[in-house]
């Protein structure tokens, strides 16, 4: 048995809030976890609104049903199944997005502000990883970076971008992130980048969101 891939088109979905226009200061590109849904991870970016924001969440490109057969859907990113392809195939997907949507923007005059939630946190750096985009935030939520995001190439791409990492103390994965080793991982790849924790679990935290929002002075630690 011999396994073989061939490339095809897919449709791939994404949200937006608000309008790209002349008073357009900051831009929000969100990602978010295993399981969840563009349309409504979309909406906890609501409290960041105004006329000089715009919000885009895309969507991973694999759905499924989160229980049998039927009922409510989500989606993810990637598995480790094919995951080499997988990956490729939504940077591939995230490149078109971004083109489409902000070719003729100057981001020399506009705040970008990425952010990944869980899975999204792995899926954003290794967009960054491979874009040269001028970004003024990384926001890893309740994930880690990606261990096949090699530093020794991409080092100074993110030792150039301030991180905020966030993370609830009743994370249930907090096992996988391991925050002490985390940080010492940060250190040693010349992050620069500071830590909100919060009193919750696994999930968006709107108090949380609104200070990492209101916060653009990033100190090194």
């Amino acid at each position: 048995m011999t396994q073989h891939t061939i490339t095809v088109s897919k449709t791939g979905r994404y949200y937006t809030s608000g309008n790209i226009d002349a008073n357009t200061e900051t831009i929000w590109l969100v990602c978010h976890g295993y399981g969840q849904l563009a349309e409504y991870f979309i909406k906890h970016f609501q409290l960041v609104e105004n006329d000089k924001t715009f919000v885009v969440a895309p969507e991973g490109l694999s759905k499924f049903y989160l229980d049998g057969v039927s009922g409510r859907m989500g989606a993810a990113w990637m598995t480790k199944e094919d995951r080499e392809n997988e990956v490729r195939d939504y940077l591939n997907f995230l490149n078109l997005l971004f083109d489409k949507l902000f070719s003729e923007v100057d981001f020399n005059k506009v705040k970008l502000n990425v952010l990944g939630f869980s899975q999204g946190t792995a899926t954003v750096c290794r967009w960054l990883g491979q874009s040269n985009v001028k970004v003024n935030r990384l926001i890893m939520w309740a994930g880690t970076f990606p261990v096949d995001v090699d530093l020794a190439i991409h080092g100074n791409r993110f030792s150039s971008i301030p991180v905020t990492l966030v993370y609830g103390h009743q994370d249930e994965y907090l096992e996988y992130l391991k925050p002490e080793d985390y940080k010492k991982f940060l250190d040693s790849a010349g992050f620069k980048y500071n830590i909100v924790t919060f009193d919750g679990k696994h999930e968006m935290n709107a108090e949380v969101l609104r200070e990492v929002a209101n916060e653009f002075t990033v100190n090194s630690r």
